[in-house]
């Protein structure tokens, strides 16, 4: 393994060593989509974090567990213990069966995440297939005192909780007694059944119009949001796990809830390291459907959203989110993704360059200066990633390197200013880069636009040289003209191919 990993945990507000509980192997949980609408773009910073953390974690050398729950039951509309189920609501809306509804946007969540080179999880464990366990876990908890049932509901009791273990709240800051302050200041709907309004839902009863139900020992009901994730989490990861990751907006009440209900059900630590990602603005203002500002992927991808200047491929939104530390926020403009657009292309050009560039003379020393510098940005890529996942410090690295790639092919770095083993260096720091850990797939190998672009650039690189053959230079000439007026560059090499790049 390259150095070591430093990760900030929000459980001790801190950058800290990372230490998997067991040597070799990490077991991660990151809260993964209810899925009653296609996914948007907060979903693709969410899980393109994740999904880079995944890989850095893979490529160090462990071997990784890595759960995404997919919810399907229990989410309801106020993101707490009101309101209707979000998934049974959108089937009345669409006169679907929930879980026809459940089928149909978990497979576009995996279509638009598969284009994304989003890589999935190892288990993607659905709430409604562990009613069993759920029901187990809330059991012990009402035998452990920590639970109550109330006409066929039951709770959790918070206060109860904190006066054993003293420790709700840890995670986001909050305390006890300003929960209780707040509850005293006002009275809330829905709540009279509950022993204290901050309670919160381990088993809901449903009644006679909830679509989506089970037998329990306190009646036909569903289960609360947060007992899906504790119960699922530590069912395939273990009591104590080494990593849960979610949004910002996750933190409180849904995580700060899992862990009362995991520590509660084992008298363990619930999760050593907590990750968190930041949330996703649109010119400044937090995205949200309610805002009518919620671009969904498949707009993004298709340029058909009235915010969007035009389409965007995935690896250019992939190289979007990338830009960004996944703890910063990230702001959508229609000029971040064109700044982004220019970006992606330009590391795409220079590692098209790198794949051709040829080995100089190995007897030539090289530039000393330059060879050393060479070897701090492929150092500092791996140092980035070991700073708690820098994947904007790793880009940065990379674009000076782009930039050597560049003076070399044409020109104005000497040929022999880097000898075999600094080029190779170079190759290799590259491909485990920007194609194992960031995950960018040069789209002219794709099935996407820019892969039709490059296919026309290849087709016409062609026909101008069978124009050069029959001597019909103005052909020739206007091709060339004419790719570059577009942003596309052809430069002839001494070995008679003709490359490209874009402006």
């Amino acid at each position: 393994m390259q150095n070591e990993l430093f990760l900030f945990n929000t459980l001790t507000r801190k950058k800290e060593k990372f230490e998997p509980l067991n040597k070799d192997h990490v077991g991660m949980y990151v809260c993964g989509p209810t899925v009653y609408g296609d996914p948007h773009l907060g979903h693709a910073k969410s899980y393109v974090s994740f999904d880079l953390i995944y890989r850095w974690l893979m490529h160090i050398g462990y071997r990784v567990r890595y759960v995404q729950n997919i919810t399907d039951v229990g989410h309801l509309t106020d993101d707490a213990d009101s309101g209707e189920d979000k998934i049974a609501k959108q089937s009345k809306l669409q006169r679907m069966e929930p879980m026809e509804v459940v089928e149909y946007y978990m497979r576009n969540y995996f279509r638009d995440m598969d284009r994304l080179n989003v890589l999935r999880p190892n288990i993607s464990p659905r709430p409604s297939c562990h009613i069993p366990e759920q029901i187990e876990s809330i059991e012990l908890l009402i035998e452990k005192g920590i639970a109550y049932e109330v006409n066929g509901s039951v709770y959790f009791d918070v206060k109860k909780y904190n006066d054993r273990y003293h420790d709700y709240g840890k995670l986001s800051g909050r305390k006890i007694e300003d929960l209780m302050e707040g509850a005293a200041s006002r009275t809330l709907e829905g709540q009279a059944e509950k022993r204290n309004s901050f309670d919160f839902a381990l088993w809901k009863k449903a009644d006679s119009t909830h679509l989506m139900r089970w037998k329990s020992p306190w009646g036909e009901g569903y289960p609360g949001w947060h007992i899906e994730c504790t119960v699922m989490s530590q069912k395939y990861l273990g009591e104590t796990f080494d990593i849960h990751g979610g949004g910002n907006e996750n933190m409180f009440p849904h995580h700060e809830c899992e862990i009362a209900q995991g520590e509660a059900l084992t008298d363990k630590p619930f999760v050593k390291y907590w990750l968190h990602n930041n949330m996703v603005t649109v010119n400044g203002q937090k995205m949200g459907k309610s805002l009518g500002n919620s671009i969904y992927l498949h707009e993004l991808f298709s340029g058909k959203n009235e915010l969007l200047d035009n389409a965007y491929s995935p690896m250019t939104v992939r190289f979007f989110i990338l830009q960004s530390h996944y703890r910063s926020t990230l702001d959508f403009s229609n000029e971040a993704l064109h700044s982004a657009e220019k970006g992606y292309k330009r590391l795409m050009s220079a590692k098209r360059l790198l794949d051709g560039l040829g080995v100089p003379n190995t007897a030539k020393a090289g530039d000393e200066e330059l060879k050393r510098r060479v070897t701090e940005l492929c150092d500092a890529c791996y140092q980035s990633m070991n700073d708690d996942f820098n994947s904007a410090q790793v880009l940065a690295s990379l674009f000076e390197l782009s930039n050597i790639i560049n003076g070399l092919h044409h020109g104005q770095i000497e040929a022999g200013a880097l000898t075999a083993e600094s080029i190779q260096i170079i190759k290799n720091t590259f491909h485990v880069f920007v194609d194992e850990v960031l995950g960018l797939i040069d789209e002219g190998e794709s099935g996407d636009s820019q892969g039709a672009l490059a296919g026309l650039v290849e087709m016409l690189i062609k026909l101008r040289k069978e124009a050069r053959e029959k001597r019909d230079f103005a052909t020739s000439d206007k091709i060339r003209d004419e790719l570059k007026a577009l942003g596309v560059i052809l430069k002839d090499e001494k070995d008679g191919k003709t490359t490209w790049t874009y402006a």
